[in-house]
């Protein structure tokens, strides 16, 4: 790659970063910006799909340069934004079979909480294309939708929303034999798989005693084949590094963090930990998040070296910085 090349690789970083800096102010503080009132009215005046309006009016709202809203919308949000359907979801088999009382132990409550009609959430891990844009998919719903939350003294701790449906699908899809599972939450992953026949045993790693105890009471009865579950009360990384390999795990999904806030030292810390197990494939949840924060880090590593007129021409960054060569290098650093 040359140094015309990197630039315009250093371009689009610089775009990704204000896109996601503006989409997450939109959805942490106005969740609710577009209003039915709104969408109708755009629909109305130029016959769109609801996508598309939805897209168009969030690239005004967000961004002022008209090459900006352009950009953006075309490239990002139009590619990312879908309007979801409220059974698909409700007809999840968690949604339709287990049932969430207001219940509590400790500082860890039982409940749920709403999505308004057409209030903008994550809805899936992002998508990377092959230019290295980094799409995020959001989603909304055209009537509330209401979804099952666990709460650590009134403030959110897990929930199943779509985001958590749509970024469990590709791993519950994998798993087989005897799987290992860090982080219980309220269950769903652990359900999922338990009604998978390849699937023999579930072993469940939290740390949580409470979490623990909310769940054998209220939820894992329900569970139709709850005889596949045990849980192990332990710190994640203990496990993983001096118990882990007293088993014989085929697969092991790790889900200790909330976003990518909290989940980049976290992941780095377990993938580390791999080497104990090598026999067992190890699954991360929104990994693709996750390595995007650490590929850009990578890339500036490299940027610098390419100012400073250090850098060689003969590198391929694109395959340094590839989802798959990342996963690789983890371990080894």
């Amino acid at each position: 790659m040359d140094k015309k090349e990197l630039i315009s690789l250093e371009k689009i970083k610089q775009e990704n970063f204000k896109y996601f800096r503006l989409v997450a102010d939109y959805l942490n503080n106005f969740p609710e910006l577009v209003s039915e009132e709104i969408m109708d009215e755009i629909g109305a005046e130029v016959s769109l799909k609801r996508e598309t309006a939805f897209a168009i009016f969030l690239a005004n709202a967000l961004f002022e340069d008209e090459n900006e809203i352009k950009l953006y919308e075309k490239e990002y949000l139009k590619k990312g934004i879908k309007c979801l359907d409220n059974m698909g979801y409700e007809n999840d088999p968690y949604y339709k079979n287990i049932k969430i009382p207001n219940a509590n132990i400790g500082e860890w409550t039982l409940g749920y909480q709403s999505y308004k009609a057409y209030e903008g959430f994550v809805c899936d891990d992002i998508t990377v294309l092959d230019s290295y844009r980094e799409i995020i998919n959001l989603g909304f719903f055209t009537k509330q939708f209401d979804f099952p939350t666990v709460f650590e003294n009134g403030v959110e701790w897990m929930a199943i929303k779509p985001n958590e449906i749509e970024t469990m699908k590709p791993h519950i899809e994998k798993m087989q034999g005897d799987v290992a599972v860090f982080g219980l939450g309220i269950g769903y992953f652990a359900y999922m798989i338990s009604e998978k026949t390849e699937v023999d045993q579930i072993t469940i790693i939290e740390k949580d005693e409470s979490v623990i105890k909310l769940f054998e009471k209220h939820i894992l009865p329900q569970f139709p084949s709850k005889e596949k579950i045990r849980i192990i009360k332990c710190d994640a990384f203990d496990f993983a590094k001096n118990q882990m390999k007293n088993y014989s795990f085929d697969f092991a999904f790790v889900d200790l963090w909330h976003d990518v806030s909290d989940g980049v030292d976290m992941y780095l810390k377990m993938k580390k930990l791999e080497k104990h197990s090598p026999k067992t494939k190890f699954c991360y949840w929104i990994e693709k998040s996750i390595l995007s924060n650490i590929r850009w880090q990578i890339f500036d590593g490299v940027y610098k070296k390419a100012i400073e007129n250090k850098f060689d021409e003969k590198l391929d960054i694109k395959k340094y910085i590839s989802d798959g060569y990342l996963r690789e290098l983890i371990k080894l650093l």
